[in-house]
């Protein structure tokens, strides 16, 4: 890239950076919304990393060796797309016009599959931070996995712009600390010291030394006190660039919406147009015409259109230089383009175990690890750990070892403690591409990292979670971890996909389906208790349809019983009970909602029949949702409470979650 960088705010680099500003300015102004004071002050860093720093090329945003940007700081999101305008990527001056509004490629936050350019959703502060230490563990993992001495492929850095709201979210001190602890070199963050937040300066909330908290994590500190001396900022990206062991923190002191004379370094400029007659005032404050709006000179045109030429030329030394590594090993160039694909290798399930009813009790959980275990040698992007939590979670892969500093070959992540963090870096994994990533926790800490599953939501990314100890069984360890709403409130997230495995042998389908699945996450929900196998040899068995009819005695059952789970072996002893009273019951198991209702209405109702109006419905958790499936919210044998510490049986057993119970309750619906 161009490395003639001036020392002064004078000439075309100035003219540049104000046009960020103005353009930042003119579209929050026309939309009458946005966040114009942050784009405004980080605009000379911003030009400085897109135009001397950074490897791209906006011809080819997908570019496998590029250099990620993170905008975690997403309410600057203008700042981003007159970057992306300007340096030639798909978004047109119609498009920044265009700014928030119906069906433009310039939402209020950046939007991952919406913006070419944009690596990844971000607005929710810290979750962007999170995702760019995933991308720099990516980074490190491929490269590892495929660079050869004078044959790099995978060789380039993640960048970050956060703000003091990322600072101060948790999230973003847990990806932090992780990213320290391994030692992410080719992690670079730019931390946008403005000093300002909604509700003024951050004084009232926010003392801390950020940059001598980083400095505990192993980070490598820079601090830059003028965020207008492009110089400088130059001079600190080459240096956290040449750093060999540490990831770095640049400080850089900026002023929000710098050039505003009336606003600037005020949080009226946070999240509010400047008003008409400001934007003309700063307009001539900078320098820059002020009766016009949207003005991108042919100088600062000129100069960004170098960016095209410089990325394509970029591009081009990196396939040539693919191209000799792919004639040296060709082998190792077969599984870069199928990791790249994402392609699922030929018999990737073939080792899948396949259990009987005459097996011992299992876990699903257990069952979950072996199943892990079995297609982990076939999946080698497949990789991922636990927060904390593995020996319980059963997410260790046996024939791999820890990616840890200096053995970023290993597949198994040791997040730590650090669930909501977990969640951010395993979409920035994925979002990096070439792996597949999962990670398990217990179901009660979901809620610990739902912003970060909302957001791979959002984004259609295939993350795969595994939550275990999934109900009130949880047992001695009382309400505390014992899960009760949270199947509901995973299931209440759209685009996710739940799956409740009653036994093994769904289980094993619930991974086949988790593996196979490319628009969207899924949760495992997996037992702390063994639990047998059932016997499947009659039944229309298919787990990729949601529910099916586990046990039919009768073509015109009386009723029908539904259950998930580790409920579904009571119910089908219920089933028994009540068969010995002449009372025909139909059991269906139905571990996912999501892939129930991706099925036609004609099998829907071959499953739930909609003559048969008494529909009983047994799941340990809230009955919120289920009226869907019975039209009865009372026809649930749910927990309206929370636990209690006791053994899992006896828990199970005092919330009536027994066959007795439940043939009981069938009876008093049929009674009606």
């Amino acid at each position: 890239m161009n490395n003639d960088v001036s020392g002064n705010q004078g000439g075309l680099d100035a003219l540049c950076i104000n046009t960020i500003r103005t353009l930042s300015m003119d579209a929050v102004q026309k939309a009458n919304s946005g966040h114009p004071g942050a784009p405004m002050g980080l605009a000379p860093a911003a030009y400085v990393l897109w135009t001397r720093i950074m490897k791209h090329n906006p011809e080819n945003p997908g570019w496998l060796d590029r250099d990620r940007f993170v905008l975690s700081a997403g309410h600057a999101s203008m700042l981003l797309y007159s970057l992306l305008y300007l340096s030639g990527y798909d978004v047109s001056l119609d498009e920044i016009k265009n700014f928030r509004q119906w069906g433009s490629k310039t939402p209020g936050h950046p939007e991952f599959g919406h913006t070419p350019g944009v690596e990844t959703t971000t607005g929710p502060l810290g979750q962007g931070f999170a995702n760019a230490v995933g991308m720099a563990m990516a980074e490190r993992h491929l490269a590892a996995w495929f660079n050869k001495p004078d044959r790099e492929i995978v060789d380039h850095y993640t960048y970050i712009i956060c703000s003091d709201g990322d600072m101060m979210e948790g999230i973003a001190s847990e990806a932090a600390s992780l990213a320290g602890h391994l030692g992410l070199a080719k992690l670079i963050c730019i931390y946008d010291d403005n000093k300002i937040s909604i509700e003024g300066s951050t004084d009232i909330a926010f003392t801390e030394d950020v940059a001598l908290r980083f400095k505990a994590y192993n980070w490598h500190i820079l601090e830059v006190n003028d965020g207008n001396d492009v110089k400088a900022i130059f001079a600190a990206l080459v240096q956290a660039k040449a750093e060999p062991k540490r990831p770095t923190l640049i400080r850089l002191r900026t002023h929000i919406a710098f050039g505003s004379p009336n606003k600037q370094g005020s949080a009226a400029a946070h999240g509010a147009p400047l008003g008409e007659e400001e934007v003309v005032l700063t307009k001539q404050n900078l320098g820059c015409p002020a009766d016009i709006t949207f003005q991108i000179s042919d100088q600062v045109s000129t100069r960004f259109k170098q960016q095209l030429e410089e990325g394509r030329e970029a591009e081009n030394r990196w396939r040539e230089k693919y191209n000799a590594y792919a004639s040296e090993y060709p082998d190792l160039a077969k599984q870069w383009v199928d990791a790249m694909s994402g392609q699922l290798p030929a018999g990737w399930d073939a080792d899948m175990p396949k259990s009987t009813a005459s097996d011992n009790p299992i876990a699903t959980r257990a069952a979950s690890g072996v199943i892990l275990n079995a297609i982990a040698p076939k999946l080698p992007t497949l990789i991922g750990g636990s927060a904390d939590l593995a020996p319980s979670t059963k997410t260790y892969i046996d024939s791999s070892h820890d990616f840890q500093n200096h053995n970023f070959d290993g597949r198994n992540i040791r997040f730590g403690v650090r669930e909501h963090a977990m969640g951010g870096i395993m979409s920035g994994m994925f979002l990096h591409k070439g792996l597949r990533p999962f990670g398990g926790t217990f179901l009660v800490f979901a809620d610990y990292m739902r912003p970060s599953i909302r957001l791979a939501s959002i984004m259609k990314l295939p993350i795969i979670y595994v939550f275990t100890h999934d109900s009130i069984a949880v047992g001695e360890d009382g309400p505390t971890h014992q899960p009760v709403e949270h199947l509901t409130a995973l299931r209440a997230i759209p685009g996710l996909t739940v799956i409740r495995p009653a036994d093994a042998t769904e289980t094993a389908e619930a991974w086949r389906q988790a593996v196979q699945m490319k628009n969207g996450p899924v949760a495992l929900i997996l037992s702390r208790q063994k639990l047998p196998v059932l016997n499947q040899n009659n039944s229309v068995k298919d787990l990729s349809y949601g529910a099916y009819i586990l046990v039919d005695l009768d073509d015109k059952p009386d009723l029908i019983l539904i259950a998930t789970g580790s409920e579904v072996h009571p119910t089908l002893e219920a089933q028994k009970l009540l068969g010995r009273d002449g009372i025909a019951a139909r059991v269906v198991s139905m571990p996912s909602w999501e892939l129930f209702e991706k099925t036609s209405r004609e099998y829907q109702d071959k499953v739930l029949l909609p003559e048969v109006t008494q529909r009983l419905v047994i799941e340990a958790g809230i009955p919120l949702g289920w009226e869907r499936y019975i039209g009865n919210s009372d026809a649930v044998m749910g927990i309206t409470r929370f636990g209690a510490s006791a053994p899992g049986g006896t828990l199970m057993e005092k919330f009536g979650f027994t066959p007795e119970n439940i043939a009981q309750k069938a009876k008093s619906l049929l009674k009606r």
